[in-house]
């Protein structure tokens, strides 16, 4: 599998620059925008183009990428030292790296966990590439072998790549994450939940109800096999080899242990490829929620798991910032710090907080969607920078492809959705070239920005608009739908989900990719697979089982 996986993204590279004069399909709102402001961003590209080979003639290579994505924060949450005292934690090293750099107030990701890695790993709305959906165990399902990720692209240009954290993305082996363009990859196929909550001890505590055997009803239990008990979590692997289990079945001991693990891996392979005659990209995606905490360490004045968790990631960061200048490799490194998407609101108030902005984890208002972001890039990116403008997860990948020197290798047979935003890290605010975001819960279309307007679509009734309308300017949480005021972006809005839609009309979305779970580990246990063939002998089509259900058609 390896060797045909392998070989189809070559012949797909090959195309893509056999195609030449072939441009990147990017989503129509943008390709509106690009119109209308070519000359200027040509010749702002330049200029770019210009400075980045200035910069690889003084460091010997192209820059170096850290993306350190951790899960479930809203904006305020870390970054701002005021609103730490609020909340009763402090990240200084954070706080630091927002000084030091670039702040971002309009980062938007996908509203939960599984999409908005998919989107930050293809350039695309998850929905575009079937992972709109967070993945449990069993899953069956992941991100398709035809997706192309900007680790792929990055490696095919000569970029080391590596992997360490939460991958989240799927448990067939096709999106194993040493299958999807990392040279080393130290990934989940899930989330950490079931390492927080999948246990007795978790059970005893209250934290999850009847998985357990003691929960079990004691008489009339007759499917002994119904909960997901067996299953498989963190594995390790390299390109081209074969996937193990990581640190043996997962437990929450295991899980506190991990972290730790975790970040050390980071500062290894950072000082290992830190004098390589390559550069290389890292995408440290850490677990980071630590509910298992000894009340000596809840140091912090709102003595919450959360806030020691928020504080072990600070510490983290600051650690990953500190070796890069200890190494004296940061004048060559870009470093984005990031959350995934917003609060997950069930967790309250323990947990994360909606701190600035109305709405939560798997929510499409701005809550579960615009988080925490920063920018890293001593000498590069000027300092003490806050930009209101607008970027999402998924421009990271084209971004990336344009440091990386390699957006010829970005696929041109599908809607990519990231725009590049090199503009902005190295010219400031005013300079993103993007204005609008389509935000999916689901599959579904649940709302669009506009500049600062946003619309909501679940309003939606026939005939006449309703206060589907919000200046997010005025009206920060969402609480005052408005419709008169905004008669005029009516049909201005409805123009832009027709194209929107008619697009992927002619480029259709991938459906689910479905497929047998735990295949490639190598030291698969007994009890996990006796469950992935559950899993196949009853809901498993032949076409899923077999991994060859078709692909959707690419119109010319």
């Amino acid at each position: 599998m390896n060797i045909s996986r392998q070989l189809a993204v070559l012949l797909l590279f090959l195309g893509a620059c056999d195609a030449g004069a072939n441009e990147i399909i990017y989503d129509v709102e943008h390709q509106l925008t690009k119109d209308q402001y070519r000359d200027q961003w040509r010749e702002e590209d330049g200029q770019i183009d210009q400075a980045l080979e200035a910069l690889k003639q003084k460091h010997g290579k192209r820059p170096n990428i850290i993306h350190i994505m951790w899960d479930d924060a809203s904006l305020g949450e870390v970054g701002i030292p005021e609103l730490n005292k609020v909340l009763g934690y402090d990240t200084p090293h954070i706080n630091k790296m927002a000084d030091e750099g670039m702040a971002f107030t309009r980062m938007y990701t996908e509203p939960s966990c599984t999409p908005s890695r998919a989107a930050a790993l293809t350039g695309r709305l998850a929905v575009r590439s079937g992972m709109f959906k967070v993945g449990f165990p069993p899953e069956g399902a992941g991100l398709h072998a035809d997706e192309v990720t900007i680790a792929e692209i990055l490696s095919a240009n000569g970029y080391a790549t590596g992997f360490v954290g939460k991958g989240h993305q799927g448990d067939i082996e096709q999106a194993y994450l040493h299958n999807q363009g990392f040279d080393y990859a130290n990934f989940s196929i899930y989330n950490q939940y079931p390492f927080m909550t999948w246990s007795a001890r978790a059970a005893m505590a209250g934290q999850v109800n009847g998985l357990m055997p003691f929960q079990w009803d004691k008489k009339h239990t007759l499917d002994k096999k119904f909960r997901p008990l067996a299953y498989v979590n963190q594995l390790e692997a390299r390109k081209g080899g074969t996937a193990k289990e990581f640190m043996g079945p997962p437990n929450p001991e295991n899980y506190k242990k991990l972290m730790r693990v975790h970040q050390k891996q980071t500062l290894d392979y950072v000082r290992e490829h830190a004098d390589n005659d390559v550069p290389f990209y890292l995408a440290y995606w850490p677990h980071m929620a630590d509910p298992f905490v000894k009340p000596e360490d809840l140091t912090s004045n709102a003595s919450t798991w959360y806030a020691y968790s928020m504080e072990q990631l600070d510490r983290d960061i600051g650690e990953v910032l500190a070796l890069l200048q200890e190494l004296d490799i940061e004048e060559n490194t870009l470093v984005i710090a990031m959350a995934d998407n917003g609060p997950m609101h069930e967790l309250a108030p323990n947990g994360p907080h909606e701190v600035i902005f109305a709405g939560y984890k798997s929510d499409y208002r701005e809550g579960g969607v615009r988080v925490p972001a920063f920018a890293w890039w001593p000498g590069v990116i000027e300092k003490d920078q806050v930009v209101n403008d607008m970027i999402t997860v998924h421009d990271l990948f084209t971004t990336f492809a344009r440091l990386g020197n390699a957006l010829s290798l970005v696929p041109t047979d599908r809607v990519i959705d990231g725009v590049d935003q090199t503009a902005l890290l190295l010219n400031g605010e005013g300079r993103s070239r993007r204005d609008y975001y389509h935000i999916y819960t689901g599959d579904v279309l649940a709302a669009t920005v506009k500049q600062q307007f946003k619309r909501d679509w679940t309003k939606e009734r026939p005939g006449l608009v309703t206060d589907a309308f919000t200046d997010l300017y005025r009206d920060t949480r969402e609480e005052y739908g408005d419709m008169p005021p905004y008669l005029w972006a009516w049909l201005a809005f409805d123009h832009m989900r027709e194209r929107h839609v008619t697009q992927m009309e002619k480029y259709p979305n991938r459906p689910v990719t479905r497929g047998v779970p735990y295949e490639g580990i190598g030291n698969l246990r007994h009890d996990a697979k006796r469950m992935s063939e559950r899993l196949v002998k009853y809901n498993l089509s032949a076409a899923d089982r077999n991994g060859d259900r078709p692909s959707p058609s690419v119109s010319e």
